[in-house]
Order: C-alpha cells, then sequence, then structure tokens
C-alpha cells in the first residue's frame, strides 16, 4: 500500500535527521582551560558566576585535516565574545551564544581568549553554568551540505502543502537517500547516534567509542554526488515551477539598548553581534547588514574603536547598511515633540559625521505604537520611508494594508511597509517556510512586486548565523517558493517609491495605535517622571541662555550630550517600563543628573539674564522668566518656600523685573475645612476625599458629574501574557473604590495659597493628595504622593465631568489626537487605555473639562469619565517596579470654549513648566521681551543654539489644527532666516498660509 505524502515526509526527516551524524569526520578535545587563570576541566562547573569572566585554551588540529574543513566548536556556560589569535599575529574575533557555536579557523594553531557571561540572550542566568563544550572537528563538507540541502527541501514540502511540484520535491529527495553508500559499522553507529533524541530515552546503552570513525572517501564522494545530482533536479523542477514571489532580505540583529539585561550587557552583545556580522562578511559576497541607533557606534567609539573603523571599512564598500536616522529606536507615544526632533537631528548629523552617509529609512520594528507627529518629524529629517513590523501584534484589529502612505497629523506623509512573517517578526529565519507565509501574508502585492524579510537572532542580538548565508544560497535553486536575495533597506525603498508613483496606495491617516502593551504607559512611573523633568529642564536651560545671548551674552553652548542622554533613556524598552530594575536604577540615576545639569545651566543663564538687564533701584527685585508662548500670571514658590500668586501677567517668552514688594495676592481666595474658592473657581472636597463640586464661576457651570477624583484601585491586573506591558480590558471588572479616606484636613490657608489633605490607605499602600487652589488659578492641583507596596494592583483616578461629547481630546506631541468616547467599533472598543501628554479635555459648545498632569501617560474616556492610571504593581520583568514613594501633581481645570480657546495648554505647560524665577537687587523694574510671535495662536517647541554656525535655532508648531498669518519680532539688528527643517537646514514649506494645521516651523535667528 503507497505511502502518503504525509508519511513520505516523515520518514524523509528521519533519514536526513541520520545525515547529521556524520557531520563531522573526526574531533579532538581542545583541553587546558583555564577560568580566571586556573585551571578548569571539561563538563566541569565555573568556580564562580559573577560578572565577566575569562577563559583562556590553546589549540592545535592535527596536520592532517584540510584547513578549510576545520571548526572550532564552543559551549562554555554563556554569552561570550571569543578572539582567535595566530602566531603570525593575525586575530579574528566572534559572539558566541546558543546560536553561534561553530566558527570556521584561520590557522591550525591558536590561542582562544573568551570575555563569557553566565547568560542566555534574553538575561536568563544559568545558575549552573559548565565547559560544555569545546573541540574542534574536521567537517565533513560533502554530508554538511546535503544535510542542509535535503533539511530545506523538506521544509519546503511542508510549507508548500497541496501545491503539484510537492511530490517531485519528495521524490527528488528520496532518490537522493537512496544514492547514498551510507556506513552500518554497529560500534560506530550506535557511538554516532548516541546523542539522538530517541536513543537518549534508552534505558541503558552499551559502551561507546570515544571518536568513532567518520565516512570514507567513497561515502563523502557519494554524499557530493548526491548534492549535485539533487542540486540540478531542483533547478529541473525551478523551470517547470518557477518562484512564485520575492524576498529581499536584510540581515539584521535587533539589539534592545536595555531590557531583560541592564546596559553594560547591551555593550558587550553589540561588540559579539558586530563581529559576527564582520566576519561573514569576510567569508560572502553577497551578504547584507542592517544595523540601527546611533547610540550603539557613538558608545562603539569609546569601547572598540577599531571595530568601528573595521564597520566603517564594510559601510564604504555596501555591505553593512546604518539605517534609522535616529539616535536610538525610541518610544513615539511619551517623547515631546523636540525630544522626537532631537532624535532625527543628532541621529542623522552621528550618521553623516561618522559614515558619511545622513538615513532616509526611519527603522522602528519593534516599538508600541507611533505618534502622528511623526511624519512631519521624519520628512523634516530628510526620511521618506517609515519601516516597523509591530502593527501586526495588535489583538483586536489589524491596519488593512502593509504598503501604503502613512499620513501624519499635518498631512505629510511617508511611505510605510511591514511584513507578516510569523516565525519571529523582525528575527527571522532563511528557510522556505519562513519564505511561504512571509510572502502569502504581504498584501501589497498588487502595488508592489517584493516584500521586505529581516532574518537573524535578535531582541538580545546574535544576528545572522553561517547557515543563513548558505541557505539563502541553496534556495536560489528551489521552485515555487519565493525568490529571495540579500539587499538593502535602502535600495528596498527606492525600488517601493518607483511603484508608489505609479499606482495608488492605500492611505493611514493619523496615529497608528497598538491594540497591545497598553500598560506600558504606566509602568514604571519613576523614569517617566524623571524623562519628562528631563525633557522640559534641557528646554529651559536652552531657552533662557538663548534669551540671554539675545540681550546681549555669549551664544549658548548645545547641550547635545545632556540630550544624548534622554534620547538613549526614550529606547523603547526603558521609558515604556517594561525592563529589569537595574535597567531604571542607572536610567533615574542618568536622567537624575541631566536634570542636576540642567537646573544648574537655568541658574546660570539666570545669572547671565541678570547681568544684562537693566540697572535701577530695586533692591528686593525677583525675575521671573516665561519660558513659553503662553502669557501667564505671577505663580511662582522662591527658594525659601514663599508662594507667590499674584494677578501681574509675565509676557510670552519675556523676562520680567518686579519689585518683590508690590506682588500682592490675587484676589477672593478663601478656604475652610471642606471647601475654597477664589475669583475663579468654587471647590467642595466631599465626606469621601472626591470632589464634589468644581464650578466654574465665569460661566456658572458644574464641572464634576457627582464627583471627580474618585480612586479606584483594581486589584485584579493580572494580564494574560506580558505583565509589566499589558492591561487586559476586563481590568475594571472588579475594582475597590478609595471612599472612606483615614483623614481630611484643611493644612493651608494663606493669602496665596490654600490646601486640604486627604490621606487613603488600602491594604499595604497609602495614597495622599492635597488639593490646592492658589489666588490665581484657573485649576485645582492634586499633589499626589502615593506609598505604594501592593503588586499586581493598578490605582486609577475617574473623573466624571459634566460635559457631553462624542469625542475627546489627548495631547501629543506637536498636537493633539481626537479619540471617541464611545465604543461603536471594535476599534473604539479597543482603545480602553491611550497616550495622552499633558492633557486629556472632554468639551462641548461653550464649555468642557480637562485633566492636567506633569507625569503620567495613561488615560482613557469613556461617556463623561475622564480616566487616568496612576501606579501599577507588576511582578515581570521587574518584581518591585513602582514599589515605594512617588509624588506627582494633576489638576482639574473647568473652561469656556473649546480647549484650545479655554487656555488648556497654557496650564498643562504651567503645570510641568512653572516660571523661572530668581531673586537680585540693584535691577530696574519692567518686562523684556526679546521675541515677539504674533498671528494665529502657536506653542513653543524650542529655543536653542544651532549645531553649526552662528545664531540660535527657533522651533514652533500649531498645535490645535488652524491655520494663517504668522510673524516675529525681533531685537533691532537681529533677523529670522527663511523656512528651515529641523535638522537647521534651509527647507521648501508648502502651504498658502504662514502657518498650517500642526506644522512645525523653525528659523535661525542671527544678529547682524
Amino acid at each position: 500500500m503507497p505511502l502518503t505524502i504525509a508519511q513520505r515526509l516523515d520518514s524523509l526527516k528521519v533519514r536526513i535527521t541520520e545525515l547529521a551524524h556524520w557531520r563531522d569526520r573526526y574531533s579532538t578535545p581542545i583541553d587546558g582551560w583555564t577560568f580566571e587563570g586556573e585551571p578548569i576541566a571539561h563538563h566541569q562547573d565555573w568556580p564562580h558566576r559573577n560578572g565577566v569572566v575569562h577563559f583562556v585554551a590553546s589549540a592545535e588540529a592535527p596536520q592532517s585535516w584540510p584547513l578549510q574543513d576545520i571548526r572550532l566548536q564552543l559551549d562554555l556556560g554563556g554569552e561570550s565574545l571569543i578572539t582567535l589569535s595566530y602566531p603570525d599575529g593575525e586575530s579574528e574575533t566572534f559572539g558566541l551564544d546558543p546560536y553561534h557555536q561553530e566558527f570556521p579557523v584561520k590557522g591550525r594553531r591558536f590561542t582562544i581568549a573568551t570575555e563569557t557571561v553566565a547568560r542566555f540572550p534574553f538575561g536568563e542566568p544559568n545558575r549552573a553554568p559548565r565547559l560544555n563544550k569545546a573541540r574542534l572537528i574536521w567537517l565533513d563538507g560533502a554530508v554538511h551540505r546535503l544535510h542542509l540541502l535535503l533539511k530545506q527541501v523538506a521544509e519546503s514540502v511542508g510549507a508548500l502543502g497541496d501545491h503539484e511540484v510537492v511530490p517531485h520535491l519528495v521524490e527528488a529527495a528520496e532518490r537522493t537517500l537512496r544514492s547514498l553508500d551510507w556506513p552500518s559499522d554497529t560500534a560506530a553507529y550506535i557511538s554516532r547516534t548516541a546523542d539522538a533524541v530517541m536513543q537518549q530515552k534508552i534505558w541503558e546503552l552499551p559502551e561507546l567509542v570515544s571518536d568513532p570513525a567518520g565516512l570514507s572517501e567513497e561515502q563523502s564522494a557519494s554524499a557530493a554526488a548526491a548534492f549535485e545530482a539533487l542540486t540540478a533536479r531542483l533547478k529541473e523542477l525551478q523551470k517547470r515551477f518557477p518562484p512564485n514571489g520575492e524576498l529581499v532580505l536584510t540581515g539584521h540583529a535587533h539589539i534592545d539598548l536595555a531590557w531583560l539585561w541592564p546596559y553594560r550587557e547591551t555593550r558587550r552583545k553589540m561588540r559579539r553581534t558586530f563581529n559576527t556580522a564582520l566576519s561573514l562578511m569576510e567569508r560572502s559576497e553577497d551578504f547584507r547588514f542592517n544595523q540601527s541607533t546611533a547610540h550603539y557606534y557613538a558608545q562603539m567609539e569609546e569601547d572598540d574603536p577599531e571595530l568601528l573603523e573595521r564597520i566603517k571599512k564594510k559601510v564604504a564598500e555596501g555591505k553593512w547598511e546604518t539605517v534609522g536616522g535616529m539616535w536610538v529606536e525610541p518610544d513615539t507615544n511619551m517623547p515631546t515633540g523636540e525630544s522626537l526632533v532631537r532624535q532625527v537631528l543628532y541621529g542623522q548629523r552621528y550618521f553623516e559625521k561618522t559614515f558619511g552617509t545622513r538615513h532616509t529609512v526611519c527603522w522602528l520594528p519593534d516599538c508600541f505604537g507611533f505618534s502622528g507627529a511623526l511624519p512631519q518629524i521624519l520628512k523634516q529629517g530628510g526620511i521618506d520611508s517609515f519601516f516597523t513590523i509591530k502593527v501586526n501584534w495588535s489583538e483586536t484589529n489589524h491596519i488593512p494594508s502593509d504598503f501604503f502612505w502613512w499620513k501624519g497629523l499635518d498631512g505629510s506623509r511617508v511611505l510605510t511597509h511591514t511584513f507578516d512573517n510569523p516565525m519571529q517578526g523582525y528575527n527571522g529565519f532563511v528557510q522556505p517556510d519562513c519564505y511561504l507565509p512571509t510572502w502569502k501574508n504581504f498584501r501589497g502585492k498588487a502595488q508592489h512586486h517584493a516584500s521586505l524579510l529581516a532574518v537573524g537572532y535578535g531582541d538580545g542580538g546574535g544576528g545572522v548565523t553561517p547557515e543563513m548565508v548558505e541557505r539563502e544560497v541553496q534556495l536560489r535553486d528551489f521552485p515555487a517558493i519565493p525568490q529571495a536575495r540579500w539587499g538593502t533597506v535602502k535600495g528596498f525603498y527606492e525600488q517601493a517609491h518607483r511603484s508608489a508613483s505609479e499606482k495608488k496606495l492605500p492611505v493611514w491617516d493619523g496615529e497608528i495605535y497598538l491594540e497591545l502593551h497598553r500598560a506600558t504607559l504606566t509602568t514604571q512611573s519613576g523614569v517617566k517622571r524623571k524623562h519628562r523633568q528631563a525633557e522640559r529642564a534641557l528646554i529651559t536651560a536652552e531657552t533662557l541662555a538663548s534669551l540671554a545671548h539675545m540681550l546681549g551674552a555669549e551664544k549658548p553652548k548645545s547641550l547635545e550630550a545632556d540630550w544624548r542622554v534622554v534620547l538613549k533613556n526614550e529606547f523603547h524598552d526603558i521609558l515604556p517600563g517594561s525592563s529589569i530594575r537595574e535597567v531604571y536604577q542607572y536610567a533615574e540615576q542618568e536622567l537624575g543628573g541631566v536634570i542636576d545639569h540642567a537646573k544648574a545651566e537655568q541658574a546660570k543663564a539666570l545669572q547671565t539674564l541678570s547681568a544684562n538687564l537693566p540697572k535701577g533701584g530695586v533692591a528686593d527685585a525677583l525675575i521671573v522668566v516665561n519660558p513659553s508662548l503662553a502669557p501667564r500670571p505671577v505663580s511662582a514658590t522662591l527658594a525659601d518656600g514663599t508662594v507667590l500668586s499674584a494677578a501681574e501677567i509675565v509676557a510670552p517668552l519675556s523676562i520680567a523685573v518686579f519689585d518683590r514688594r508690590t506682588l500682592q495676592p490675587a484676589g477672593g481666595l478663601k478656604a475652610s475645612s471642606d471647601r475654597f474658592e477664589n475669583d475663579h473657581l468654587s471647590v467642595v472636597i466631599g465626606k469621601d476625599g472626591a470632589v464634589a463640586s468644581l464650578i466654574h464661576k465665569a460661566s456658572g457651570r458644574e464641572a464634576v458629574d457627582g464627583s471627580a477624583n474618585q480612586l479606584w484601585v483594581y486589584p485584579a491586573d493580572k494580564p494574560r501574557n506580558w505583565d509589566a506591558w499589558d492591561v487586559d480590558a476586563d481590568y475594571a471588572e472588579k475594582g475597590v473604590r478609595l471612599e472612606a479616606p483615614e483623614s481630611i484636613s484643611l493644612v493651608e490657608n494663606g493669602p496665596h495659597r490654600a490646601a486640604i489633605r486627604v490621606v487613603h490607605r488600602y491594604r499595604n499602600s497609602s495614597v495622599t493628595q492635597i488639593y490646592v487652589l492658589t489666588a490665581n488659578a484657573r485649576r485645582l492641583d492634586i499633589e499626589t504622593t502615593i506609598d505604594w507596596h501592593d503588586r499586581r494592583t493598578l490605582l486609577r483616578t475617574l473623573n466624571p465631568v459634566g460635559v457631553q461629547a462624542r469625542k475627546a481630546t489627548f495631547e501629543c506631541a506637536f498636537g493633539v489626537v481626537e479619540r471617541a468616547t464611545h465604543t461603536n467599533t471594535s476599534w473604539e472598543q479597543a482603545m480602553f487605555e491611550a497616550a495622552a501628554h499633558r492633557f486629556i479635555d472632554i468639551s462641548e459648545p461653550g464649555f468642557g473639562v480637562a485633566l492636567l498632569n506633569n507625569a503620567k501617560y495613561g488615560h482613557s474616556a469613556r461617556g463623561n469619565v475622564i480616566g487616568m492610571s496612576l501606579v501599577r504593581g507588576p511582578i515581570y520583568p521587574d518584581p518591585l517596579a513602582d514599589e515605594g514613594e512617588q509624588s506627582f501633581t494633576y489638576a482639574l481645570m473647568p473652561h469656556e470654549g473649546a480647549w484650545h480657546e479655554g487656555g488648556v495648554l497654557d496650564e498643562a505647560l504651567d503645570l510641568n513648566q512653572p516660571l523661572v524665577t530668581a531673586e537680585a537687587s540693584g535691577l530696574s523694574a519692567g518686562s523684556f521681551a526679546p521675541i515677539g510671535v504674533e498671528g494665529t495662536p502657536v506653542a513653543f517647541s524650542g529655543l536653542k543654539p544651532a549645531e553649526e554656525g552662528d545664531g540660535l535655532i527657533l522651533r514652533l508648531y500649531e498645535p490645535a489644527g488652524r491655520r494663517g498669518r504668522l510673524s516675529l519680532a525681533l531685537p533691532s539688528g537681529w533677523t529670522a532666516s527663511q523656512p528651515l527643517s529641523i535638522l537647521e537646514e534651509p527647507m521648501e514649506r508648502k502651504g498658502p498660509a504662514d502657518i498650517m494645521p500642526f506644522e512645525v516651523r523653525s528659523w535661525r535667528l542671527r544678529k547682524g
């Protein structure tokens, strides 16, 4: 009875597995190893596994072995950087990991030296490391090549299913195996196959031969002949069944800058991976490799400059492709627009300085959603193409295209491609059962003839293996499967743009929201808070120093070194909170250092400003700087703790000098044990600790519906996967409201500020909130200190507001995004937690309510309820995430009109960057505004020294979707350039108005 195709395939797999046992003809162990200078034997446990350890040994292969067939096989018990040094002074370095354990050699005698850690690629500790394997083998090339070719035939058969070529492939493989002259000597056969899975299950194996014989010359020759015959048959079949589809292969090694390992280990991963890629290039003319992230190359300048020089040569040869154009592969949901600008500005400048090239493709395979501000930033940075595959991870809905124009907030478009490889995504494999589904899943076939496929072990680095390079060559002769060749990302997109110019492509308009990993907007609150502080501190330091320059001081120096630290910590597994505890200890330390330095630069700039202000008779002068485009009333906390809340206004981007004695509190502030009010707001705090009433006096409207700032704990925040990353949609099925506070008390009642403190407890944790109303305030601040000691719980604030609207407005980088407050569709249902920067607002015609914050990102808007996530307690990969104390402030703000009419952005700015003050004497009272911005209301992004040449760079953006007139007013002798790109170069802008909806505009300001 004939066997089915499935049965014949099973038989083939068994026979193919057999070949692997004869892959080496002979082997010889490498003895004489030392571990940190002390002897260590084969299969011996390491004496310790602390930090980086060093193995050393010498090896010598028999003279009878052909040099080209000698391979070194190592498994030392961890990841290693290994260096082989030869007597003639030549050396070669490789990365050793579970996927890279066999290496070619350039001589028979050499020494081996390693830097090794007892870790696996994903940071997992090897708790019992040992020297598992160290030997030289004489590789039987004929068997190796045939074994690999037959594996690929079997993989093709499995992937092609009922394709009509399948019986021909099975028959060809069977014929090939029948043609072999194969050994059968009992002792050698049993010894060779002893490590097979089934043999290892035998109760007791017979005594094994220590070095069983390999194939004879005749037997090896039969394998070589079989390989040639099978290759010829595949070529014949390819003529009848030509390749179906086309893939451009790019060698890749996604290296997470930090994740399940600390950054210091990433520095070693880089060296291991990069050396491996270079070794493959030396042995293959066709192989191509891409690596993003300017920071990695800058780090290599410090750690291994010789390695960087070797990479530069391969870049010049076109074999190594630097991609991305950004400093790192950042999260794009949480950084400010200015931070994203600096990612491109400093990334592109570094790539051009170091490698002589800028990039046109943004490479972000693994980020957790993408801001609608990104297309404009990329376009202004010289980048017209975008790549990711993370959109395929969405659990409910999928973007309907994988080759499309992505249209940003302002209308800018970048050509976008994403491939759907079910075999490890961007860490793909070179094999037919990876090629076929990737091509099958490509939905853009009608618009473009090829899809990209990134291959190589990644996340923990490692990259492409020698087998992958060999597989690509063999697969060129296969029938029916897609044609695949090594290429460059840049080359792929150049062809893709030609296709896009000839055919109509789908358009995806606005943000790319990932329906997964929503908790990354909340987890690890500490790093998120410090990151936002660092961003704002740097922007303010640059602004103050630039204003001083416009008043006569020297041009300030670039703060690029500090920005690089901030940009590094925007990496998509650091800022989102998905790394181990050691990463956050280091990140918060780094960001704290940036904040301290930026504050010192602010203080220095204030001194310079003071020295350049007109002298006068004010002995007790207060210098107030407004580093924003919003006119703001004087509101400040001085160095001695004095709070000021006056009626005087500080003009945008101005320096005001007040006689401190004249600054009186704005009128109307009154407080009692459970309520307070000023001229703008009237507030009642209920016995449950929530806001029972918030009346907007100008309109007479009640802002809350029932009560606001309800604190809810969700003790079942236990996602089915990805603990730090995810919050599941059903988390709210079990909620506990904190409505029995331990205490409510009036703690301040001064003319400038009043405050009521509420203390809640939940199990092992406490939440202390101080409701603050200052004399001139248009918002109710809620200063919050959480001392959290509960795991797998989520704390949120829910705010039912007295407004009805079908959409809510969430601030994002360089603008806003509107999201539905209803759940009509699956898309809206899936967006139950989404990013907002400094505010979220629900407005109806004439009135609205905003929730502002200075440290949080995870928000929701359902019906009339604005929600914000405050703290979580995941246990993986950091069991102590957010354990302990943290402080931040959020605020409720009712307003007239829409958010952009009611001053919401202005108040959000004030909450995140208070007016900057300094005390002085001997100055003249007055206001000094070096820059004026007139016309359509715009928002301030930055004022900084130009990176090249003289002058300052002013960057503004339109935040609400309006267009209109815009002009700058500058001091005498100062001029503004024509429009600049974010790279600080002349650009041609389009648009009939001076400022277009959500447009980002930059100018160079020069004196003389």
